[in-house]
């Protein structure tokens, strides 16, 4: 049976569960006196304990030690993915999380045919918490939105930087050479213009061909975090 983990800001010896957290508790979950749960605070460490008590808005947790999580990626691996239509972004966020991203950043270019607003990105944190729970994570990766192309780009200083382009004839990046920290940038249902293209190579991205078949934007982007994680020997 799946650990009961549930997500908090601070993790004290006694630690009081409420919000969101509690409200999933109580009418999905039926956590109730006595039941061992599992604390998180987003950091590789994880507490198990027991409740105490389950009132009207909260729910009292006994921690009772703690431990570092073994399921989070020792690898540091960002998303950038364009903001598709539908639930689609929330298909990309939910399976980078479970593929053992540490960072989600997702943007609008040129093409991309969906509006972000307050309450969407609030619903991708959400997926985020979800995902991570499920696949047994002490980290929910926060979402961030860059509503500038240029600012996404620019949002990581990672060593390795990936450029995922339809209309690319090849890929200037020996990907089984792979070490260390890398961003993975996807575009957006319309993919990317020439001109965006070039933002990404002044950016110091390296362009990667996804082959002879264009790819749906979502199925991008677990494709090319799944060949970087075997690369960096998180899939292994």
């Amino acid at each position: 049976m799946n650990e009961r983990r549930f997500f908090v800001k601070n993790v004290e010896e006694t630690t009081v569960v409420s919000g969101e957290e509690f409200r999933h508790a109580v009418s999905v979950l039926r956590i109730g006196k006595g039941d061992e749960v599992v604390l998180c605070d987003n950091t590789r460490t994880e507490y198990p304990g027991t409740v105490l008590a389950v009132d009207k808005a909260s729910f009292t947790v006994r921690v009772n030690g703690k431990r570092e999580n073994e399921k989070e990626a020792t690898a540091d691996v960002t998303l950038l993915c364009g903001y598709l239509k539908g639930d689609k972004t929330e298909y990309s966020v939910q399976k980078a999380v479970e593929l053992g991203a540490r960072r989600i950043i997702v943007f609008r270019s040129e093409h991309c045919a969906a509006y972000m607003n307050e309450n969407k990105l609030a619903r991708l944190n959400k997926v985020s918490v979800e995902a991570a729970k499920q696949c047994g994570r002490s980290i929910a990766p926060q979402v961030e939105y860059f509503g500038d192309f240029a600012a996404a780009l620019a949002a990581t200083d990672a060593k390795n930087k990936l450029f995922a382009c339809e209309f690319a004839t090849e890929t200037t990046f020996d990907l089984h050479a792979l070490r260390g920290s890398t961003a993975v940038v996807i575009g957006p249902e319309g993919g990317f213009s020439e001109k965006e293209a070039r933002l990404a190579a002044a950016a110091g991205y390296a362009t990667i061909s996804l082959g002879k078949r264009i790819l749906r934007a979502d199925t991008a982007a677990v494709t090319m975090l799944s060949v970087v994680m075997w690369e960096l020997g998180e899939l292994q």
